[in-house]
């Protein structure tokens, strides 16, 4: 990737639904090398889709919290597997320090909050997890 191309996700990140044209006003470039480096970037799997961002507001009724997992052994791949798994778990990485993977969870209410936690402490490989409840942004 070259600096148009960060230039192009940057943009993307801004407004994913930006048209090629504005997209190539805002770069500096043909439509034509906007919709060139948009496929290769599509097609090399360095752009894996396109989402939707909700304000905090729209979600507010939401559970949402973030759960630090202590992985035994060389299980981190087969733990993250599992956790793929669970419809709950919006977001997993892998980080250092006294835990081996943190997972971002969402859930509709309490009891099933719960529900998540304990499949997740039941995961073969999980040795020890620490979890908090996000509660508004700062």
């Amino acid at each position: 990737m070259d600096e148009l191309d960060h230039r192009l996700i940057s943009a993307l990140r801004t407004n994913a639904r930006a048209s090629l044209s504005e997209l190539a006003k805002r770069l500096g470039v043909s439509r034509g090398t906007v919709q060139n480096r948009l496929n290769r970037l599509i097609d090399s799997q360095v752009i894996l889709g396109f989402t939707v961002r909700l304000k905090s507001s729209a979600q507010s009724d939401r559970i949402r919290a973030i759960m630090m997992i202590e992985v035994s052994g060389k299980n981190t791949r087969r733990v993250a597997q599992a956790l793929r798994g669970l419809p709950q778990i919006h977001t997993i990485h892998s980080t250092n320090g006294a835990f081996d993977l943190i997972a971002e969870i969402e859930t509709a209410n309490l009891a099933e909050f719960d529900g998540v936690l304990t499949k997740v402490r039941q995961i073969e490989g999980v040795e020890r997890s620490e979890t908090s409840l996000l509660l508004a942004p700062a």
